[in-house]
Formats: C-alpha cells, sequence, structure tokens
C-alpha cells in the first residue's frame, strides 16, 4: 500500500474512509446472505468477521447492522457515499430504524391485543402536543415542541418536498435545508394570502426603517424586523424588493402622518414576470413562479427601475444567496447570468456611502 501524503485534506480523507465503511458494510452482509461464515464452523457472521478482518466483535455487529438497513435506505447510503453524512452518522440512523422497526411491530400487536388501549394510549399521548417559538438573544429563534402523528407527519412530508439540493452551489447540510424549507413554506403561506386575518389584515412580517435606511446609507441605524431584533441592510434589501411601503411621518416621536400602503410591484407586472419567467431563473432551479419573487438587479431604493427589464423571478433560497451570499446578477440581452462572490464584476470605484448592487 503506498503511503498517504500527509497534506491532503483531512476532511476529504474522512469522508473516502467513511465511504469505504459502508462498502466494506455491504460487502460483509452479502457474505453473510451467502452463509461464508458458516464454511469453516462458524455459527454467528459477527464473530467469523471479527477473526477474519481483525476487529471487534461489537464492530462486526454494527457494520452488519449498517449493510443490512442500507439496503432499504437508497437516499442514506447515497450521502454516505457522497461524503454528505460521515458513518458514525449512519450508523446511528440504522440501528435507530432497527428500534424503530420494532416499535412498529409492538403497536400492530398492541392494537391487534386491544383496541381499546391503543385508542385511549394515542388520546393521551395527543394531550402532551406542544410547540414553542422563542427569540434568543441574539435575533434567531429556538424551536422547541413536541407533534402528534398525523401533524408530524404531513411537516416532515412537505419540508422534505422542499429540502433537496438546489445545485453544485448548494452547500447547505441536511438540517439547514430543513430550516430553509420551513421559511420557504411559511412565506409562501402569506404570500398567497389564504391564512385567516387578523384585525381584517393578512398575515405579514413589518419591518420599520428610514429613508436613509431604505437607501443603505452609511450610519444609519439597522431597520427593525417585528417579533425579531434589527436586521442588516442586505437583508432589508431583499425584503424591499417585494413588499408593501406605507410612509409614516414623525415629529418628535409623534406620528402626524400615514401614507396609503403601495405594492413595490404590481398586480400586472407580477403577471408578466410569471408569464416570461415562469419560475426562479436561477440555473437548475425547479421552484415554480408561484414559489419565486421578484428580484430587483439594481435595487430600486438606489435609483434602479421597478420594470420588467430590471426584474427577474427568484425562490427565497436564490434570492437570499444572491443579497445575503454575495452573488451578482447580470442581464446580457434577454438572458441572466449569476456570479458567485468570488468573480462579482465591479463596474465603478465605490466611492464613500456607495453599495453595490446585488
Amino acid at each position: 500500500m503506498q503511503s498517504c501524503d500527509p497534506d491532503i485534506d483531512p476532511k476529504r480523507l474522512r469522508a473516502a474512509i467513511d465511504a469505504l465503511e459502508g462498502v466494506f458494510s455491504a460487502v460483509v452482509k452479502r457474505a453473510q446472505e451467502r452463509g461464508d461464515h458458516l464454511v469453516n464452523g462458524n455459527i454467528g457472521a459477527a464473530s467469523w468477521i471479527s477473526r477474519t478482518c481483525g476487529m471487534s466483535v461489537t464492530s462486526a455487529a454494527d457494520r452488519l447492522c449498517v449493510g443490512e438497513q442500507l439496503q432499504s435506505l437508497p437516499r442514506i447510503a447515497a450521502a454516505l457515499g457522497s461524503g454528505e453524512i460521515g458513518y458514525q452518522s449512519t450508523s446511528v440512523l440504522c440501528h435507530l430504524r432497527e428500534v424503530f422497526h420494532l416499535r412498529m411491530l409492538c403497536r400492530v400487536a398492541r392494537h391487534v391485543a386491544d383496541p381499546d388501549g391503543f385508542f385511549n394510549e394515542a388520546e393521551e399521548n395527543y394531550l402532551r402536543r406542544r410547540l414553542h417559538v422563542s427569540l434568543m438573544a441574539d435575533g434567531m429563534h429556538a424551536i422547541d415542541g413536541i407533534l402528534d402523528p398525523e401533524c408530524g407527519a404531513a411537516l416532515k412530508t412537505a419540508l422534505d418536498a422542499l429540502a433537496n439540493r438546489r445545485g453544485p452551489e448548494d452547500g447547505r447540510s441536511h438540517s439547514q435545508r430543513m430550516h430553509d424549507a420551513l421559511g420557504e413554506l411559511v412565506h409562501h403561506a402569506m404570500d398567497e394570502g389564504r391564512l385567516p386575518r387578523r384585525n381584517g389584515v393578512r398575515p405579514h412580517v413589518n419591518v420599520t426603517t428610514t429613508l436613509e435606511g431604505l437607501k443603505g446609507e452609511v450610519g444609519v441605524p439597522p431597520a427593525d424586523l417585528e417579533l425579531s431584533l434589527p436586521i442588516s441592510t442586505r437583508t432589508l434589501e431583499r425584503i424591499a424588493c417585494d413588499a408593501t411601503i406605507s410612509r409614516v411621518l414623525l415629529a418628535d416621536s409623534m406620528v402626524i402622518d400615514v401614507g396609503r400602503a403601495t405594492r413595490v410591484n404590481s398586480a400586472p407586472r407580477r403577471r408578466a414576470l410569471r408569464v416570461r419567467d415562469r419560475g426562479c431563473r436561477f440555473p437548475g432551479c425547479d421552484r415554480a413562479a408561484s414559489w419565486s419573487t421578484p428580484h430587483h438587479i439594481v435595487a430600486w431604493t438606489r435609483g434602479g427601475p421597478t420594470n420588467l427589464a430590471n426584474e427577474l423571478l427568484l425562490c427565497y433560497y436564490h434570492h437570499r444567496l444572491v443579497h445575503e451570499g454575495g452573488w451578482q446578477v447580470i442581464k446580457t440581452g434577454r438572458e441572466f447570468r449569476f456570479l458567485p462572490p468570488e468573480r462579482v464584476v465591479m463596474r465603478r470605484a465605490r466611492g464613500p456611502g456607495v453599495r453595490w448592487a446585488a
């Protein structure tokens, strides 16, 4: 065996080792199914693997479990092979699946033997349902709760449908994609306007800022996000791409006038964008137009026009990737190019108080 390069990336090396552990697990499981361990009179496959491969019986049994469970978990097997998750995480999932199957059999037997008791136990469990969303000191929110079987299955099904990787640029972990899927789901629900109204108003998120803050001028305070802490100028600019603006005039902290609410993108222009773009314009993205929002190539808060030539549809994830993630959109003819942060094009020298277009 050739010596390993000591300068190799440890992360890549660990991923390769974990992937080989997955292959090894599949190999020993197949050997067990063939009965290879019986040739020399071994009763158990784990002890045979332990002696043959120089590992503990516990480790050998673990590989057999992983090899068996991965046969019916192709997505987990693919994630292990690609380095998305490690072998230890895969092993935990496989052992949990064994326990889950045992619990399933127990519940089936309980229902067959005592359906009324099964129902009463389910109703007692239903009383334990809860959900808390708490604001943390840094502005993030912590979610803690217990969902009943139906609600939990429905939520996981909906989030799984939105949590797939969106392209080669998508470096998010699975838990981060699930978070973003939840955000996308609730924003879509509010944008559709079908949620029950509160005090005659559609549920929405309120952001309060000054005119100078909206323009992104240097030295202004951050915008206030209702039910949270202040947000950055880039986040404010993203929200302002497709918002309803209300002017409020203050004098000595007293409200003296409130203007009419005005939508940044009119209904006819939104319809035109949906017809032209048909969905998120980021290469490889499959989000439909109804799951996408208008983005201004040059922000209207910095003089950009609010017309079709300066706008395109982006989904929630890619819209944030452009504003907060540093990607740049360049229009070439009727097409749009997306440049990652390391290739952003600077068209002019930056002066005091000047910010670049997203």
